[in-house]
């Protein structure tokens, strides 16, 4: 029994000298493990990169839009929304109204979105988008000089109308943007044609964040759109004269540009724009600085 023994624990001992000898050494299970989270790393950076891709993968789309949306900071807050919902960026070209219905025209856009409702018909009519989308709306003010002539009042005609009979100094974006198109509608309303023979009227031809600065150097009357007026930071010694008046209401517009190079985008943008997530945003966006939203939802 005893020499059955022996031959069984020489094998014990024979195979237990084997798997020492095979046992990795210390160098090399230090080799396997720097493999190992090299791998995971590579895994890690992999994974990482192919959620960077999806983020991004379905393109851009160019926004043709005007000074107002831009100057505000509404695109600033609500377009991380929309790239991050839906995968596609956007490329903003800020310009004044008729700027950015030429874009369009040009097929330089995919989408517009500008605030001049009768020149948005006539660019659908024309053919160069198949439908308008309401989008949001605020109104205008008219700002002047806090010790001038005209006391503040809800009448925008009326203050138009003394502006020229009193020969005080305007200035006039003169750019066709929807600014300068409202400002020539009042104008028009008060059966002032040519307001040039104002020798004080003067057209700057300039976005309304530049423009608003050479009122206050000049310490003249303008027209602005209200949330441009609310962000800018130094009005010097204007103040609002005028607002509230159903004229200066405000309205935007956004059109997919027919031809769009993007046009799964433009309609992802249109859809994204005009749905529950981006008119709460555009509900809130102000409150918390100024106590009230700088646009309206349409829906």
């Amino acid at each position: 029994m005893q020499g059955d023994i022996i031959p069984v624990m020489e094998c014990l001992e024979t195979d237990q000298i084997k798997l020492r000898n095979n046992a990795p050494t210390e160098r090399e299970l230090t080799m396997k493990k720097n493999k190992f989270l090299l791998l995971m790393l590579l895994a890690i950076i992999a994974i990482a990169s192919l959620s960077a891709c999806s983020n991004n993968a379905q393109g851009t789309i160019t926004l043709a839009t005007t000074t107002s949306t831009e100057d505000s900071g509404l695109l600033d807050f609500i377009l991380p929304y929309f790239t991050e919902d839906t995968g596609w960026d956007i490329r903003v070209i800020s310009v004044g109204t008729g700027a950015a219905l030429q874009l369009g025209r040009d097929g330089e856009a995919d989408v517009v979105l500008v605030h001049a409702r009768a020149e948005e018909d006539r660019f659908v009519a024309e053919g160069y988008a198949p439908r308008r989308y309401d989008v949001m709306h605020n109104d205008f003010i008219i700002a002047g000089p806090a010790d001038g002539p005209i006391a503040y009042n809800n009448d925008p005609m009326g203050t138009f109308l003394a502006i020229y009979q009193q020969q005080l100094l305007f200035l006039s974006r003169g750019d066709n943007s929807g600014t300068h198109v409202k400002e020539r509608e009042i104008w028009e309303a008060t059966n002032i044609l040519d307001p040039y023979t104002n020798p004080n009227f003067t057209s700057v031809g300039q976005g309304m964040g530049a423009t608003l600065g050479m009122a206050v150097e000049l310490d003249g009357y303008i027209l602005s759109d209200r949330a441009t007026w609310l962000n800018y930071p130094n009005k010097g010694n204007l103040v609002i004269v005028s607002e509230f008046g159903d004229i200066l209401q405000n309205p935007y517009g956004m059109m997919i540009v027919n031809g769009a190079l993007e046009q799964e985008g433009a309609r992802a943008f249109a859809d994204w724009l005009t749905g529950s997530r981006a008119q709460y945003l555009i509900s809130i966006f102000g409150v918390e600085d100024f106590g009230a939203p700088l646009f309206f939802p349409h829906y």
